[in-house]
Parts: structure tokens; sequence; C-alpha cells
């Protein structure tokens, strides 16, 4: 467990003596250092703590969330934590005063420290760790980085991320390959069930599958192991799309086995906006092509990824703020407080007839995203109810095979604010919109 010297030194506050440096406003987030310190010292569940709200006021504290409206679609994009907000500050004053020392010389080589930290977070090697803008740019790096030839097929579902598909799409009218999806049920509950979808719809020609480990617009999570090591034996590399998992909830690389994985750090390890991982096996980085050129000597170096020309180095730094702020909440405590604010607002809707669920309420195949239809209700003039009428956003969910609203609140959504989104459900079931 970090003391409290240890916490304050990692988040940039300097101790007593120590060079100075832009310091912050230590009441943004003491108090939520301090309840989780007693938690941890209380011995007590992370489910237990899950419904104590007074540990999570504390959490609250330290985000600068708009209190006049209710936003629950955080799966779109997360909040950083006020420490992490004035880490990017931080750097970036510093990247001003000389650039190209500064923050070509003195700042990035310090991604170095961040890298080591995310890889042993995520337990693999640090060289096989690659930070990126987004879960896009990570995915579409192998997406287009694999080669394929002409009738070369893509393997992948209905409910993938729309822009992955698309990216698909370019590389059918571009090289020449074919795109092969097909339908999982809404929602699954049963793992095997899903793997055997994917291996019967595998063809001599398959040569690639995309699958998400949640799925982005019911929050699904699909058993990437078992999909993985069904592949493996037909020499069909898996690309996972793991943009809502990084952080939602507990899982490290041995739990995927995966050969390569793109995910956002701004989602839910609430890092600055514009900041995603890629993780690719060792031994499979030397046959990827990067989306931007790379000299040859870098052909097996996992820092080819990066090769963006100019960018700034303070987003990517402040990712080991928010890596510190996650873990001293607690990885466990976060993923049972996810759990716990999706099942309060879902509990008491589905005892409504008109309520449709298209998310599993069992802890194994969904977590803190969860999708919500009133029958008989457009899911699109839902969405803009809620906005227009109560100043809640929600995400709504149009897709061939089901509809509905997508519900995501974030660790610093409160009870208060879940009443408002229910109240308001309540009314357009007796009243419609």
């Amino acid at each position: 467990m970090y003391s409290r010297r240890h916490f304050l030194g990692a988040i940039g506050v300097p101790a007593v003596g120590a060079i100075a440096v832009p310091t912050l406003d230590p009441s943004k987030f003491t108090r939520a250092f301090e309840a989780a310190a007693a938690v941890e010292a209380s011995g007590r569940s992370a489910q237990e703590v899950a419904s104590d709200e007074q540990f999570w006021f504390a959490v609250q504290q330290a985000y600068s969330e708009d209190r006049s409206l209710v936003n629950l679609n955080y799966g779109g994009v997360g909040a950083s934590p006020v420490p992490v907000q004035d880490a990017v500050k931080r750097h970036l004053d510093y990247s001003n005063t000389a650039p190209v020392y500064a923050m070509w010389r003195i700042l990035e080589p310090q991604r170095e420290g961040v890298r080591q930290k995310m890889a042993r977070f995520f337990g693999c090697d640090p060289e096989e760790i690659a930070f990126t803008r987004n879960a896009s740019e990570s995915l579409q790096i192998c997406q287009f980085g694999i080669d394929l030839e002409p009738g070369d097929e893509i393997l992948t579902t209905t409910q993938d991320y729309g822009r992955m598909i698309t990216t698909f799409r370019q590389r059918e009218r571009r090289d020449g390959v074919v795109l092969r999806q097909f339908s999982i049920p809404v929602p699954s509950e049963d793992d095997d069930a899903i793997v055997a979808l994917f291996e019967e719809n595998i063809t001599p020609r398959t040569r690639m599958i995309l699958m998400c480990h949640m799925i982005n617009i019911t929050g699904q999570i699909l058993p990437v192991k078992g999909v993985v090591q069904m592949a493996r034996k037909y020499d069909i590399p898996v690309i996972v799309d793991g943009a809502h998992t990084f952080a939602h909830f507990v899982f490290k690389h041995e739990d995927l086995d995966c050969d390569y994985f793109g995910t956002s750090l701004h989602k839910w390890l609430n890092a600055p906006h514009g900041t995603g991982l890629l993780y690719v096996r060792k031994e499979k980085i030397g046959d990827l092509w990067p989306l931007m050129a790379a000299a040859e000597r870098q052909d097996d170096n996992i820092r080819k990824f990066e090769e963006i020309g100019t960018h700034p180095a303070a987003p990517y730094l402040a990712i080991g703020d928010a890596l510190i702020f996650h873990l001293g909440v607690g990885s466990e405590r976060k993923e049972e407080r996810l759990r716990y604010l999706r099942n309060y607002w879902a509990e008491q809707l589905i005892e409504n007839d008109r309520i449709r669920l298209h998310t599993s309420l069992k802890p194994e195949f969904a977590c803190g995203l969860a999708v919500v239809q009133i029958e008989g209700i457009d899911s699109g003039d839902l969405g803009n109810y809620m906005w227009n009428r109560h100043k809640i956003i929600v995400t709504p969910i149009k897709h061939a095979e089901f509809e509905g609203i997508r519900v995501t609140p974030n660790i610093s959504s409160t009870l208060m604010g879940l009443d408002r989104f229910v109240a308001a459900m309540q009314d357009v079931l007796q009243n419609g919109v």
C-alpha cells in the first residue's frame, strides 16, 4: 500500500526542501487518498466497499465533474481526476519553456518509466507496450499492419466497433480482401457457445479475426482466451479490441493470452484524453507494419508504432499519474463499484415489463456498461428526451439486431444522479416522450 508521502510524490507534490515545481491543491485529492487508506486498513472486501457512499463521496471530490447535469456516457470518453489534469498542465508548462530541449530531451525519455509501470500493471514485458492516441489507432496498426492477399478473409461479429468495421471495408476496397461477419446472442451467458460460433465461421480462407473483449454497444464480455487458443490451432491471428476493458475490471495479459491488444486509456483508466495503448507479443513485432513509416533498424522495436512525428509529451507522462490514482482507489474496488452502480439503476427498472435489458447482470459477462430499452419508445427519441428535458447524457444505440440507450457511469458518478435517471425513465414509462 502506498504511504501518503509516496502517493503525493508519485503525482508530483514535492517534499519539503525539494526543487520547486508547480504544486497541486492537496484538497483536490487527499480526501480520496485518506479514504482509500482507511478502507485498505479495515480489511473490508471490495464488494462491501462498493456501497460505502462515504468512501465514494471522497473519491468523487477528486473529479471536476459538472453536477448540474448527469453524465452517463463515460464509456465514450472518461474524465481525468484533478491530479491527472494538473500533471498534464505541469508537464505542458515545462514543455513550453524550451520545447526542443524540455520536451524532447527531458520529458520524452521519461515515457520509458511510464511504459514500465503499464507493463507491470498489464502483466507483460515493457518491450511489448506502445503508447498510441486511442484504441482505434492501436487496432488499425494491427488491421492494416498484418499482410493479406486478395481473397483472404477477415472474421468478426456484427457487433464490433463501427470504426474497426470501416477500417476493414477500406481494406476490402483497396486490397481485395473479404470481411465476413456473424451474429452473436444479445446478451450471451455461454462462453463455450461464443467460441463455437467463431470456430464455425472460420473458412479455409480466414486469415485474421477481430474480436471485442467487451462489446461497446452491449457491455458483453467475450471469452477472448478461448477464441485466441482455438484460433491458434488454425494459425489465425486474433486482434483484441479492449477499448472498454482496460482498468474497467480486473484482468492481466495472461487471462487473454492474445498476441495483439488495443485499448483507450482515456476511457476507464481516466488517463488524459488522446492516450491509448497497444500490446504486441514480442515475437510478432517484426512482422507487423506500423501505420507511419519507421526506420528498418526499428523493425523489431515496439517503439516503431510510436513514430507519429511531433507530439506532446505531457499526456503520455500523465498516464502514470492516472495509474497511480487507479491503484490508490483499488482495481477490485473500482470494478465492484461500477457493477454496483449498474445494478443500482438496472434492478429498479427491470421490474417493469416494458424494460428490456440487453446486458447480462451476471458478473462474469458484464460490468459497468449496460444497454436498456423501453419497448414502444424509439431509442433515439429517448436519448434526446433525456438531454433536452433532464440534462442526462446517454448514448442511443440503433443496431440492426436490437436498440436501446447505453448507460455508463464512472466512479465519479453519484447515486443522486442515477436516481434522476431512474425517475426520468419511470416518467417515460408512464407518459412517453
